[in-house]
Parts: C-alpha cells; structure tokens; sequence
C-alpha cells in the first residue's frame, strides 16, 4: 500500500491543519502504508506562478495512476492541473478555502470556484467534520465526503490557577477571532483573572503585531508553545472566538482535559463542543463572548458543571481516524 501525501509550506508548522496531518501520516505508516512525502511550496493558497509551476510539475512527475493525498490548502487552487491529472486524487480539505471567512468578495468567488472544480476532479474526498462535509455538499457539488474526525490523545486533567487563567490558543489570524476576545477581556476589569494567548505570529505577521500591542499585565501572548497541553492543564477556562473553523482540534484537547469552554457557534464547532461542555455564542458578538466569559469567572457551579460535562463528552483516537482513512483510500 504506497501513498503519496502532498502538502503546501511547512509541515512542521503549529496549526490543527499540519497537526492533523502530521498525525495522519504517522498512523497510516503505522498501518502499513508506505507514505512518501511531497513539499509543493509556500504561499498557498495564493502561490506566486512559479511555485504554482514547480508543484505542478512534481505532481506531474509521478506514475500514472498514482494514489495521492493532497491537503486542500494547495488543492484548492490546482484545478487546472487537477482536470488533466492521470494521478488517482484523494483531496483533504480541512475547511473550504472560501469560508475562511474576510476574504475580498472578488477573492471568495475565486477560490469557490476553483475549489468547486478541483473537487469535482478529485476519485474521493476526505473532510475533517461532519459540518465541512455539509458545507462540500450544499456549496461545492461534493454530496460523499468521507468523514475522518481527527483524534484526541489523552492528557493531565486541568487542576487551574489563581486567580482564573483564561486560555486561548490559535494562530494569530483573523478567523480565529483573538480581537473578539481581547474586546471581551476589556469589560471584565473589574474581576480577578489572567489570560495567555498562544499561536503563531509567522502567517499573518500584521495581524499578529496588532494583536500583540494590545498585550496587557493581564493578557500575554506567549506565541508558539512546545506543549500546549501543558498550558491546559493550569487553565481554568478555555476561549476562542473563531468565527469558523472545518474542526477546531484545539477545542477537542481542551475538553479532554476537562476545561469549560466559550466558544463561537460557527462552522463545526457546535459539533465539537456540546451544551454540557461549553458556552457557545454568535461569532463577532463581543458582549456575549464576554457575558459568557463572566458567567464561568463568577459562577463556580456553572463552571464546574461544564468541566464535568467537557471531560465526559467521547472524543474519538487518531487510530480511528487513521482506519477511516485507510479504507477511503483502498
């Protein structure tokens, strides 16, 4: 069993996207799969027509017929190439690259159709969540989504800090919604907490820099963190605004780790985290992600209730995943 796994930029990058795949590979490897590695470049998915041309052209390298995984990331935009492939394409797509939600209008437009159209050139599709293979099936054509949750490996339970640590981790994006946050935190002065943001600043590093200058005694963004699960496990409270996310991994881990979390109800975090885990709001509401944030700093039943009910909600293991995938690709 010989797969080629394809993949844009730095795979060692701290994104769940990498994450999961990094894991992906592994398990398959585990399973007996001869996975070879191909890097198509940075700058995705907008690359510049040179990186576009050497993927293209490593792609093309290949044998005929080839089994090939390929992240969505690059995918996205290689639907000319992927028209006129003889490769046997499997496309993982994390989140649809149209929803990444601030896009341009002329942008969006682009990328659902080139989306739309590598897809619909893809043998089979893999998607990360139940809520990204609804969104395949009603916005790009895609109705058959394999569906391969990523796993979450066991961690220390959280034991907390005082006073209350808020945490957020995500990648210092606009989609992850860390201004919401920080426009939050501001109407809570008058409570008895802490709260350390970690998340790359490499991708974006303008948002990143404005972000950071609105760092207080209060709020320190810590950037890329080595174990984060370690971070968790001092952690009171567990908050990220993103306002859409293909899985949200980060939510999973917290949970595992019986945090209580606040959350927006955007794109398939509703599917991550249930009622009996976390309080989730509109995305771009600062007041209710605030309010929320308020209830579990002053309510300590509420906040115990939750913990409970995060550490009990099943999360499945990255050897499901991997099998789910196995098959899909067999």
């Amino acid at each position: 069993m010989k797969l080629t796994f394809a993949y844009p930029g730095d795979l060692d990058l701290p994104t769940g996207g990498y994450a999961y795949d990094r894991r992906l590979i592994a398990e398959l490897r585990k399973l007996g799969w001869q996975v070879d590695l191909l890097p198509l470049g940075e700058g995705f998915p907008n690359p510049s027509p040179d990186t576009r041309s050497k993927a293209e052209a490593a792609l093309d390298a290949l044998p005929q017929g080839s089994r090939i995984l390929i992240d969505g990331l690059a995918y996205g935009v290689l639907d000319a190439w992927a028209a006129r492939s003889t490769l046997d394409i499997t496309a993982l797509v994390h989140h649809p690259l149209a929803l990444e939600g601030g896009l341009p209008p002329e942008t969006e437009t682009a990328l659902r159709q080139s989306e739309t159209r590598a897809l619909a050139a893809a043998a089979r599709v893999i998607v990360t969540s139940p809520q990204t293979a609804r969104d395949l099936a009603a916005q790009f054509g895609i109705p058959n989504a394999t569906v391969a949750l990523p796993g979450t490996d066991p961690a220390p339970m959280a034991t907390g800090s005082t006073p209350p640590l808020i945490l957020s981790i995500g990648t210092l994006i606009p989609r992850k919604g860390h201004d919401i946050l920080l426009d939050a935190l501001e109407t809570l002065n008058d409570l008895d907490w802490t709260c350390i943001i970690a998340g790359s600043r490499s991708l974006d590093p303008a948002t990143a820099a404005a972000l950071e200058s609105r760092a207080t005694p209060r709020v320190t963004f810590m950037g890329e963190v080595a174990d984060p699960r370690a971070l968790m496990a001092r952690a009171n409270i567990f908050a990220l605004a993103s306002k859409y996310e293909g899985y949200g991994m980060v939510f999973a881990e917290a949970m595992s780790q019986g945090l209580p979390i606040v959350a927006c109800r955007a794109g398939a975090i509703p599917d991550v985290v249930p009622e009996r885990a976390g309080i989730l709001v509109p995305p771009n509401d600062a007041s209710a992600f605030a309010a929320a944030l308020r209830l579990l700093l002053t309510d300590p039943a509420t906040r115990c209730r939750l913990a409970s009910g995060a550490a009990r909600t099943p999360l499945p293991r990255w050897t499901e995943t991997a099998r789910i995938v196995a098959e899909a690709l067999a």
